[in-house]
């Protein structure tokens, strides 16, 4: 009788073990590569960029002390605009150009609070290119990602624009204003899809 129940307890946990593993394989053959990435928010909690799936991303490597910081407005106003239809900006604050952020996560956040009232997701600081370059700009600049234009970041306000299923549709670098026709009218037809 003993047996029995030992037996079934294993065959359950087995079948139970299978399933688990079986759903973690389909979720990540079903997350797009740009989203199978872990990071932290700049508060320092753990994030699964996951959470992104179905929406349309702007991705954008930020900078406190930069000419293109002003771009932040921009950034936010696209945040507001259509973020209820499905687009997440998501910046990344970087220190590798003329260590134009050298600020703490606090001071980041303080500043892009009072002086730009950012609302979208910032996440902890980051290299962009170089050695110890983060996982998820080692792919976006890959030929896999950005085959039209692939290579190193070259500034702060580089962004990525990133289709519902994962594709990287557009780069643009620092000096196309986020808030241009150019941007605007990719992130619209975007989010038509």
């Amino acid at each position: 009788m003993m047996s029995r129940q030992l037996c079934a307890i294993v065959i359950g946990l087995t079948f139970l073990t299978q399933a688990t593993l079986s759903a973690a394989e389909t979720k990540s053959k079903d997350v797009p590569p740009v989203l199978q990435f872990k990071t932290k928010s700049l508060e320092g909690k753990d994030v699964d960029l996951s959470k992104y799936h179905g929406k349309v991303l702007l991705i954008v490597n930020t900078a406190s002390r930069c000419g293109f910081t002003p771009q932040y407005k921009a950034l936010e106003a696209l945040h507001e605009k259509y973020g209820k239809e499905g687009l997440a900006v998501i910046g990344f604050p970087c220190n590798q150009f003329l260590r134009q952020e050298p600020g703490t996560p606090q001071q980041i956040r303080d500043f892009c609070t009072s002086k730009y009232n950012v609302q979208f997701d910032l996440f902890e600081k980051i290299d962009v290119k170089g050695k110890k370059q983060a996982p998820i700009y080692k792919y976006l600049t890959s030929a896999e990602a950005t085959p039209s234009d692939p290579g190193d970041v070259k500034w702060n306000f580089e962004k990525f624009l990133v289709s519902r299923d994962g594709k990287v549709v557009a780069r643009y670098r620092s000096r196309v204003d986020p808030g241009s026709p150019e941007v605007t009218q990719a992130i619209e037809a975007e989010l038509k899809k």
